[in-house]
Formats: C-alpha cells, structure tokens, sequence
C-alpha cells in the first residue's frame, strides 16, 4: 500500500530542476480519482462505525440506554465504557520524547463514566452499513449527573496564569522597562485586540479505517504524523511498535488539525478490536468540531511608544489564550513580536485559561497568524498618529540583530520583500488619509503588514536507490498533505545525483518506510532534504568506489574532483562513464545509501546528534520565513460590506524548490487568512460549551466570489545555514493577512477594528 509517484511528464525536462514550475507527480492520480484517502480502502468484511456525543460539559454518566440502537437491523455492536476493551492511559507529555505531544486528549475515551467536555463521545455504533450505524447512533440514549463546568472563555480571563515555556516554544520575554517607556513615549498607542475560535475545514475529514491481525493492527488514516501517530497507537493498545502499521499516502488537507491522534482513531482500532472486524470510522463535519480541536480564541494588548521620529522606545504585546482541562498546547501568540522590530524596552507575557473544552489544537501557523494580527494593526495605528507610511515606520526599526537577545540572523531581507512588493503593488499610489480614496460609490482603502514564521528542521530518515537502468527511487515516511512533497524532493534528488527528474520514484505515506517528521511547522521539505543530500552523497561516493575497483578512467581522481551529471559520475576535468555502466561492469543491479536509523543505537545516536544541532542552532541563530503582505479593499458605506479586490504577497523564504507548487502553498495561505479575517468564527455557547456552528452551513469560510486576484513573488535567495538554503513556505502565507485586511480597512473608513472578524457592524459608525 506504500505509494510510488513516478514523474508523468511527456518528456524529459532536462537542466537543472530545483526552482522549476514542475508538475505535481501526484497530479493525474488525484485529478482523476485514482488517489485514495482513508475511508477509500477496500477491506473485505468492512464495518462501519458512528460515535454518540455528549450534550453537557461536564458529568457523569449514570445510565446509557442502547437498547433501541441494538434492535436496528445491521447492527454488530454497541460499546461503551461498560462494555469496551480496556485501553492504556495517554502519555504525559514530556519536551524529551516528542512522540507524546500527539495525544489530543488525555481522556480514556469509553473507558471511564466521566464527561470532560461538549460533544465527548460516549458511545460507538459498528453496523454493517453506514446508514444503519448513523441511525443506531441517534438512539442512544445517555443519562448525566451534571457537574459545575467553566465554559467561557471571555468571563474567566482573569483564571489565566502564566504560559511556561520550554526548549522548543518559549514563554514571556523581558528587556528593559517597557511599561514605563510607554507611558513616558512622546507618540504611543495602547490596543486591545480579540479573535474568536477557529474550526478545522480540510477537504477531506477526519476518517480513519482500522483491521486486526491477531495482535496486529494496520491502520489507514488522514494523520500528519505518521511515525508519531503509530507510537501512540502502540502505547495506547499495549502492542510493540513493529505490530502497528500507519498508511497515509494521500491526506485531503491537515492544516495541524490532523497532526494529533484524536477520538475518531482510538475508537475505530478500540471497535475493531472488539468486534474482531475491519472497522471505518469516517467523521461527519459535524463530528470533527465536536471531536477535533481548534485554533485557540485570544485576548492581546498590544502597546508601543516612539519618539517623534518613529524612533520605537517601547514594545509590550501579551496574551491569554485557552487550553482544555483535558489538554491543549500554548499558543506561541507573541512570538513575531520578539524578532520583528529594534525596540530598547520590550515586554511579553503569554498566559493560558483552562476551561471545559475540547482541547485546543495547532492550526496554520500557531501563534503567528492571530499574534500578527494585533502586533501589526497595532503599528498601523502607531504610523496613522506618526503621519508616517506605514512601511517607512517598519522599515525605519528594521533590526540588523534579535532584539530580545542578539543572536544573529541567519538569513533575513525583509527590507527586500517590502521594496520588490511596494513597487509592484503601486503602493505609492496609496494617499495617507483615511477615506481619501474612492472607486464610484465604493471607499477604498490599502493596507500593509508583516508576515512572520519561525523556520525548523527536524532530524529525517532516508534511503536512496540507484539502480543499473539509470532510474533512482527514494524512500521516506513523509505525508503529503497537498503540497506536492514527492515532486519537490524528486526535483532535489534529481539535481543531487545528476539524474534526468523523470529518473526518480519517490515512496511515501507508509511507517514501514524509514522515519520522517511530521508535515508541521513549515519543517518537512528541509528536513527530509537534508537527509536526502546526504544520502545522494553517500550513493555517489559508492558508485565512485565501484568505479576505482573496476577498471574506471575515474580511478585516479579524488572524490571531490567528481560530479554527477546527466546521469553519471563525471570528472571537472571532462566526461567520465555512465551511473549504468559503472554498475554493470561491477556486476551489481543497484547500489544504494541510507542516511538515519529507525530502531537500536543507530536511532538513539541519530536522535542525540539531532538534540545537540537543534540547540546549537537555537543558540547561535533566529531562523525564519518573512514577507509584506500588500491588500486593497472596498468597504460599503451604506453597509459595512468588506470585498477584497487586490492582493500581492512578497516573501522571503529561502530557496523555492518548485515555483508552482510554492506559489501555491503561499497563495492558500493568504485566502486562508482572508477567511480568518472576514468571515470565520466558532461560536461556543457560554452557558453549555457547544459548538452553534458545527458545519460549513454556519461556518463561513472562503469561497470563490470572495478571494481577489492575489499576485505572489518571492525573492529566492537561500539561507546559508538550512539544507540547500531552505526556510519554509507552508505557514508564513497566512501570517499578517488578517493585519493587511485590518489596516486597509482602516485606510478605507478610518475605522480601526480590533475584533476578528471584521464583520458589518464593526465596521459602520457606532
């Protein structure tokens, strides 16, 4: 079941291809049907199964009538925590061993009587058919005693306590006395900022399907953490690791909403199990709000003092966002503002409130793309009561070094970005004043913000194949979400051994493939890349040994005076023999390299040199993608109406691999925050806790009519410390989108709105 996408291009391309605009490899397969996601593997004697939700926030269940649901026809099976198999507690979670970050909660779901928040599940029905589980489902009947629950988020604001931080996510941040700059600023501004929850709304939802083999379990499902998914499987169900098998070649959108193990997953393998089998567990919409976690809501002050001169003396940005009493991680909310901008005096507090909730969950960019809301609106305003651009402000506390500690920057030229999108927008076209400009009836307004992410790199584990008819496959456990990872890595492998890019085979999406990280954190692309160039090097210094045995004019040469080029080892000097014919005068079929080891002391080694590059790193450098985010908007003033009509996006983001699909990670990004502006909310009652909203019929994302032109360029240039200059593209799209629309609003009417979404009544006249 381990996918191989070959390249399927008409002809060879040639030349050099990392940086091209190549097709996807994938592309035939999804466009045509071929691709299959979890709830599309056949399995002979296939069951299927619908969970029961709970209605309160917090109880007991004294009583669950399942009578009714047995007595429908098709019905196999009714488990709930009287009846289901006994599964192991969720591991606490412990920066030393990455793997336990992945439990969405802490609870042992069917196996306690305890309901933790609003749409729980509290049963499974496994029927022969959908139909028959889904109507099974709907009569059962539980009965609660009822416990206080905190369910409001706004009213228990002051609950918070102080976010902790740790090697990976740090917390507040310190550096002078900015509180006091503020208030003694000749120019300041001082702003509160609110955004609402936000749900998960891949393509494809959450499904996951699950079939025992004795006391092995295989299972096929929407994960973006294969390897992290299956450990915590293995612990869960107290079998070894090799007994667990994840597929995932193909994932309809995750967004890190499936980058943990949730509900759906645990009770489609618990209900396989117990009904001995294959089980499908497909969530409807619905069913992903109530058992799938969200972007946190957040309440931010941001405040910022200057001197006349747009000269920052100041800086304070905190937080309070939310976490379930049954888990959640921290949002990194304030994380921009310790990299941004050249301030002497800056102030950070991140804090969290716990409450009777489903548990909150990474969602694109965490952190960044509600943290750049307030910190960018915020120095829009700052630059309207300066009378400055709003990017001669940005640019005039541009920092050559972090301001918070002075580490270097590994790679930046934000200044570049700003320049290159300025002039390609128009952006001198834009009058300053508010309201200034008008199309007809429509004010017009264009607005400006910084996009910022943290880049990472994770350790990676890879094989490379080189066999003698001159084709190279690729091996890596890594998921492919949408983002084209198996044509940008043929693309590297391609260049790194000298290969035509229809040469390489790349498989993927398997965990009997070798160890990758999870898509998460703009990390996959470099992370496997790094391990790739090794491996490529390690194939080619083999095939130069095999050269030398052999007889090879390349004998006499030195390993660093050969390269690989059109399909063989070649001298600088001139033109040596063919990978094929090397291989076949050695008698060998292939020759192949691995870089990383999944198990034993190779894997504990590998994972310690990891450990000691990531704090070397975290040490010496600030690591990230960034950009401008330029927006023109049209605002109503009869009815507040808001229409996006222009975008340009300008990045920097290291070296892009491949033109179109990076252009299309940074473009989905962008409408995702238009979404996140304008339209999406969760709306959680405050007297229960439950989701109004659980569907795409109440929650309003993006649609056609509502996404601009978006123009995206990017500078291309590579940093020298990430594997071949990579930085990350999937999250800085999103990041500052909601910012840009916030301050072209604000240029439009003079209205400046602090709450998201930036719907009609916040932006007429109160």
């Amino acid at each position: 079941m381990t996918v191989t996408e070959a390249p399927s291009l008409p002809r060879d391309i040639g030349g050099k291809n990392v940086g091209r605009p190549i097709d996807r490899v994938d592309g035939p397969a999804k466009t045509t049907g071929a691709a299959r996601y979890a709830a599309e593997y056949p399995y002979p004697d296939l069951a299927h199964a619908a969970l029961v939700h709970a209605t309160v926030s917090r109880a007991r269940i004294t009583a669950i009538d399942t009578a009714a649901a047995r007595e429908v026809p098709g019905v196999i099976a009714v488990l709930t925590h009287e009846n289901a198999p006994a599964l192991k507690p969720a591991p606490a979670v412990s920066p030393l061993n990455l793997s336990t970050l992945v439990s969405g909660t802490s609870v042992n779901y069917l196996g306690t009587d305890e309901v933790h928040w609003n749409g729980q599940p509290v049963a499974v029905v496994v029927a022969e058919s959908l139909d028959a589980a889904r109507e099974a489902a709907a009569l059962v009947r539980p009965a609660y005693a009822e416990l206080p629950a905190t369910v409001d988020f706004a009213a228990h604001e002051g609950d918070a306590a102080p976010q902790k931080g740790d090697m990976i996510m740090p917390g507040g941040a310190r550096k002078g006395d900015a509180e006091a700059a503020v208030a003694t600023a000749p120019v300041s501004v001082d702003l509160r900022f609110t955004t609402p929850p936000y749900n998960h709304n891949a393509i494809e939802p959450h499904a996951t399907t699950a079939a025992w083999d004795g006391d092995r379990l295989t299972v096929y499902d929407a994960t973006q953490t294969i390897d992290w998914f299956r450990r915590h499987l293995a612990l869960r169900f107290g079998i070894p690791l090799d007994a667990v098998r994840v597929i995932a070649p193909h994932v309809g959108g995750g967004f890190g909403g499936k980058g943990l193990v949730w509900a759906g997953t645990i009770i489609a393998a618990l209900a396989a199990r117990a009904t001995g089998r294959p089980v499908r567990l497909a969530q409807t919409r619905e069913g992903v709000y109530r058992t799938v976690g969200g972007r946190t809501p957040s309440i931010q002050r941001v405040a910022l003092g200057a001197d006349a001169d747009g000269r920052l003396t100041a800086l304070v940005h905190t937080s309070v966002t939310r976490r379930g009493h049954i888990g959640g991680g921290p949002e990194q909310v304030t994380s921009q503002s310790r990299h941004l901008y050249d301030v002497p005096n800056i102030l950070l507090e991140q804090k969290i409130v716990e409450l009777d909730l489903l548990s909150n969950t990474p969602m694109r960019a965490p952190g960044e793309s509600i943290g750049t809301f307030a910190l960018e609106s915020a120095v829009d305003e700052l630059a309207a009561r300066l009378g400055l651009d709003p990017i001669e402000l940005r640019m005039r506390n541009e920092p050559s070094r972090n301001p918070i500690d002075g580490k270097r920057f590994s790679h930046r030229m934000l200044r570049e970005a700003y320049a290159l999108g300025a002039e390609r927008f128009g952006w001198s076209a834009r009058t300053p004043e508010p309201g200034s400009m008008r199309d007809g009836r429509w004010l017009v307004g264009m607005g400006v913000a910084t996009a910022y992410h943290p880049s990472l790199q994770f350790a990676a584990n890879v094989t490379v194949r080189l066999s003698a008819d001159g084709t190279v496959l690729v091996r890596c456990g890594m998921q492919e979400m949408g983002m084209g990872v198996a044509t940008a890595q043929a693309q590297i492998a391609a260049d790194a051994l000298g290969v035509p890019f229809t040469a390489v085979r790349v498989e993927y999406g398997d965990s009997t493939l070798p160890i990758a990280p999870g898509a998460g954190g703009s990390m996959q692309t470099a992370s496997v890349a790094a391990s790739l160039l090794a491996a490529s090097e390690k194939l080619k210094r083999s095939v130069l040994t095999l050269a030398r045995r052999t007889g090879s004019p390349l004998r006499a040469r030195r390993p660093e005076a050969v390269e690989a080029r059109d399909g063989g080892l070649w001298e600088k000097a001139g033109p040596g023999e063919t990978y094929a014919a090397i291989l076949a005068r050695a008698g060998r079929d292939h020759v192949e390299a691995a870089v990383g080891a999944d198990r034993g002391l190779g894997a504990a080694a590998g994972q310690a040199r990891f450990m000691a590059k990531f704090l070397l790193d975290r040490r010496r450098w600030v690591k990230a993608a960034c950009g401008a985010q330029f927006c023109e908007v049209r605002v109503d003033p009869d009815t507040g109406e808001v229409r996006v009509s222009r975008w340009l996006g300008s990045f920097d983001v290291g070296t892009v691999v491949n033109a179109k699909t990076a252009v299309s990670q940074l473009r989905g990004g962008i409408v995702m925050g238009i979404g996140m502006a304008l339209s999406e909310e969760t709306l959680v009652d405050p007297r229960n806790g439950r989701i109004m909203n659980p569907s795409l019929a109440g929650y309003h994302v993006p649609v056609h009519a509502d996404v601009p032109p978006i123009d995206v360029c990017y500078l291309d240039e590579p940093d020298p410390t990430m594997p071949l200059g990579l930085i990350g593209i999937g999250e800085v799209g999103i990041t500052g989108v909601a910012a840009a629309i916030a301050n072209a609003v604000h240029h439009a009417t003079g209205r400046r709105v602090s709450d998201l979404p930036i719907i009609l009544d916040r932006v007429l006249p109160g």
